[in-house]
């Protein structure tokens, strides 16, 4: 059986992930694993695939540290659906709000959009040949026998004008050999777009299905899709006149007939197999629903054990209805992560907690790491501002010593208020460049150089640590 999740080593993914997280190395080596083994149980002998079932994975730690752009980072990795969900926003079943279910279908639809971009990628040259045929006849109506010129409004009357000298004996051959090779002309200034801006009308197709309201009992949220597909499906296609230049039919008709050329069962099947055999679910703020247990019973205590014993069945393995077909959830992988400021891992339902045996506790950031984090990964804060002044033709430069003191001032307030992590640094950062952000361009012209060093750091944010009423630089 090919495998559908990329075969990267666990040293190969924790480099990718180093690219932009610094630090919780136990963490990163605990989801390279994870995300390896997704890779070896499908290439596992056949009669053992099904028993080898995915170690899911709790990350424990403050907000800010890294959870969520680990999780972030290995939907790029594992080019497997992917999807993210926040525990606080579902609801036990019988109560208005999302299901746990929901999270599953969300899975698959994004199987089924990475399918068919696939699909749609295969053939795009095909729907591209036929996009232009299309364009060709509007413009040259095709000569189905010699002689027959009626209708060549726009292509046989500026035939002359297409046609170059050296192709003078042309007007020797039949219309049809005449009509083809000025199609072909045209062909080639579709290609290049020289005729982009030209007008055509085209039939645009829109489903005049109507949108559906439920009056009376509740609906599951199921039952609502598969009706307003029903509905859709029963619905007459309305096709639209619309002049548009050739760029734009390009890109409509582009899109319909790729659509035509895609078999949607194929998609719905390979969907749902790609979905169950390397589907990522990762579950947020799982600590929304933990229960104290010493508090007693009662209240939205309740509610939140609701939602585990709802989750619970998903995590273990069981079916799901989705409009695209069953999906069985044995070999998805859950990740849940969560801070347990106010509870605890253990008080979590004791079924949940044995299904997510791989506990990580990711450490809380220092002053180093914050360094680390401004000057190194790819997509680093202070690269992120020097890009965006680059767009208006500004220099941004941040001296090291510079660094080093943001990284300083961001610790310290953390230590100070609230401690926001990594997260705290977008508070500094803006804090700090805010004025220059305002000035470009109308006073810091194209062309110039805005140098952060130690001392402008110094000047602009001292206050922020000797201030104790920090409330406005609180996220």
């Amino acid at each position: 059986m090919p495998s559908t999740v990329r075969d990267l080593t666990p040293r190969q993914i924790v480099a990718e992930l180093d690219q932009y997280i610094i630090g919780q190395h136990e963490a990163k080596r605990n989801v390279a694993i994870a995300l390896r083994n997704r890779w070896r149980r499908m290439n596992a002998p056949a009669d053992m695939q099904r028993e080898i079932t995915p170690n899911n994975i709790l990350m424990i730690g403050a907000t800010g540290v890294g959870k969520t752009e680990i999780a972030r980072r290995l939907a790029k990795l594992a080019d497997a659906p992917f999807v993210k969900v926040e525990a606080s926003k579902f609801t036990e079943v019988g109560y208005v709000g999302r299901d746990v279910e929901s999270m599953v279908r969300d899975l698959v639809e994004q199987a089924v959009n990475m399918v068919r971009a696939a699909k749609k990628e295969a053939v795009q040259i095909r729907a591209q040949q036929i996009v232009e045929d299309m364009i060709l006849d509007m413009l040259i109506p095709s000569v189905k026998s010699p002689g027959v010129t009626g209708g060549n409004h726009l292509g046989l009357e500026h035939q002359d004008q297409q046609l170059s000298n050296g192709d003078a004996d042309a007007i020797t051959d039949s219309d049809a050999e005449l009509n083809e090779r000025t199609r072909e002309r045209f062909r080639k200034k579709i290609q290049s777009g020289e005729l982009d801006d030209r007008k055509v009308d085209i039939d645009v197709h829109q489903n005049s299905a109507p949108s559906i309201g439920v009056m009376g009992g509740s609906i599951d949220e199921l039952s609502m899709m598969n009706i307003q597909e029903m509905i859709g499906g029963m619905m007459p296609k309305k096709g639209k006149k619309r002049k548009v230049t050739i760029a734009e039919a390009r890109k409509i008709l582009l899109e319909e007939e790729a659509a035509k050329l895609i078999d949607m069962d194929e998609v719905k099947e390979e969907a749902i197999r790609k979905a169950q055999d390397s589907g990522i679910i990762f579950i947020d703020e799982i600590d929304k629903i933990a229960t104290n247990r010493s508090g007693g019973g009662g209240g939205p205590d309740v509610s939140r054990e609701g939602v585990q014993r709802d989750l619970l069945p998903i995590v273990e393995g069981s079916s799901v209805n989705t409009k695209y077909g069953v999906i069985q959830t044995d070999h998805i992988l859950f990740v849940a992560a969560g801070a347990f400021h106010v509870s605890k891992p253990s008080d979590l339902i004791p079924e949940l907690q044995g299904r997510f045996p791989i506990r990580v506790e990711l450490q809380s950031l220092s002053e180093e790491n914050f360094y680390q984090i401004l000057k190194e990964p790819r997509n680093a804060l202070t690269k992120q501002y020097e890009a965006m002044l680059m767009a208006e033709g500004v220099t941004l430069t941040f001296d090291d010593d510079a660094l080093r003191e943001l990284a300083k001032i961001a610790f310290e307030v953390n230590a100070e208020v609230e401690n926001i992590g990594a997260r705290r640094l977008q508070t500094v950062l803006s804090q700090l460049l805010n004025e220059f952000m305002f000035d470009i361009p109308d006073t810091i012209l194209s062309g110039s150089t805005v140098s952060v060093t130690r001392a402008l750091v110094q000047e602009r944010l001292n206050g922020m640590v000797k201030n104790r009423d920090l409330s406005q630089y609180i996220l």
